[in-house]
C-alpha cells in the first residue's frame, strides 16, 4: 500500500529497500484522492526504530495513508536529535485543530513510574481527551494501552514480580469482531514490560471487550466504543531482533534478566531468533485500518466531532 511520508525521512531508504510501496509528497500531490490521515505519537526514546517498525506494520493495505508524526513538548528527548524531532515531528499545539482518521500512541520506557509522575502525563491526558473528538480510532500500544485504560476507565497497573519478556501464545475471542477477523484460534505476539493491568480488572470493565488473551501474559487486545479505542498490551510491531537488543542491554546494565521466553531457538542467545509473529501483527494493523478507520471515518474528516462516543 502507498504510505505518504516526508521526502527525506531517514527511514524511507530502508523501507524502499524492503520493497514497501511509498509515495513521497511530490507524487502524492498529483493524485486526486483523500488519503487516510494517520498520526503517530511516538513516545519511544529511539524515534527512528519505532518509525520503521510502525511504517512496516501499516504497509499491508491497499489504502493510501498520510503519516504525521507527533511529539510531546513537555519532555526533552535525549536519544533522538533535536534536528530530527523538529524537522519531522509536530508538537501537539501545532496539530490540535486538525482531525485524523487514526492515531497511534506508542509505548514508552516509563512503566515503573506512577502515571502522574511521568513528566508529560498532563500533556498526554490532553491528547487522549482530544482524541475523542478529533480522531476516528485511536490505537494504544503497551504502556500507552495501560495509560489509556487508566485515563479513560480508571484501571490501575501493577508491578510484576519480574519483567515479562518473550513471545507468547494468545487465544482469540469474539471472532466476529473485525479486529481479529481472519485469525487462527491462537497466535503469537511479543511482550516486554514490568507492569500489567490485571486481566480480572479488564474483564470486569463493562466498556472494554477482550479479543485476545494469553494464559501467561494476560490480556493482549481489547477495544472500547465499537473500536474507536483499541488497546494492545504487547508489541506486535517489534522486529526480529528487538527483544534481543533489549535483553543484551539489560545484561550490560547488570539487571540479570531472564532469557526472553519462546524466542531464541533452544534458548540459546547465540542463535538467530525466529520471527513468528509478523503475519499476525500485520493483520491486527490491517484490520484496524480497514474496519475501524477507513470504513468508519466520514469523508469530511471534520465531522468526526459530531459522532457519538458512547
Amino acid at each position: 500500500m502507498p504510505i505518504k511520508i516526508q521526502n527525506d525521512l531517514p527511514v524511507k531508504e530502508i523501507l524502499e529497500d524492503e520493497n514497501l510501496f511509498l509515495v513521497d509528497e511530490l507524487r502524492a500531490s498529483h493524485q486526486d484522492i483523500r488519503p487516510l490521515q494517520i498520526c503517530i505519537l511516538n513516545l519511544m526514546p529511539i524515534k527512528e526504530d519505532t518509525e520503521l517498525q510502525l511504517l512496516r506494520m501499516l504497509s499491508n493495505t491497499p489504502l493510501q495513508l498520510e503519516i504525521t508524526f507527533m511529539r510531546v513538548s513537555s519532555h526533552k528527548a535525549v536519544h533522538t536529535s533535536y534536528n530530527h524531532l523538529h524537522k519531522f515531528y509536530y508538537a501537539f499545539s501545532e496539530l490540535k485543530e486538525r482531525y485524523f482518521d487514526g492515531l497511534i500512541i506508542t509505548g514508552a520506557p516509563v512503566e515503573k513510574l506512577p502515571f502522574e509522575e511521568v513528566d508529560y502525563w498532563p500533556e498526554l491526558c490532553e491528547i487522549m481527551e482530544w482524541s475523542k473528538t478529533h480522531v476516528q480510532s485511536t490505537f494504544h500500544i503497551c504502556w500507552a494501552a495501560q495509560a489509556g485504560v487508566y485515563y479513560h476507565y480508571g484501571l490501575q497497573k501493577q508491578l510484576l514480580p519480574k519483567k515479562l519478556c518473550g513471545v507468547y501464545r494468545h487465544k482469540v475471542f469474539h471472532r466476529r469482531e473485525p479486529l481479529v477477523r481472519g485469525f487462527d484460534d491462537y497466535f503469537l505476539i511479543p511482550h516486554s514490560r514490568y507492569t500489567e493491568v490485571p486481566s480480572t480488572a479488564i474483564h470486569a470493565c463493562g466498556a472494554l471487550k477482550v479479543l485476545a488473551e494469553s494464559d501467561e501474559a494476560g490480556v493482549l487486545l481489547c477495544i472500547a466504543h465499537g473500536g474507536r479505542q483499541v488497546f494492545i498490551f504487547g508489541h506486535g510491531e517489534y522486529d526480529r531482533y528487538t527483544l534481543a537488543k533489549e535483553y543484551e542491554r539489560d545484561v550490560k546494565a547488570g539487571l540479570n534478566p531472564d532469557l526472553p521466553k519462546n524466542y531464541y531457538p533452544d534458548d540459546d542467545p547465540a542463535k538467530t531468533p525466529l520471527l513468528l509473529w509478523r503475519s499476525a501483527a500485520q493483520m491486527v494493523y490491517s484490520n484496524w485500518i480497514n474496519y475501524y478507520v477507513y470504513q468508519a471515518t466520514p469523508y469530511d474528516i471534520s465531522k468526526i466531532r459530531e459522532q457519538s462516543y458512547e
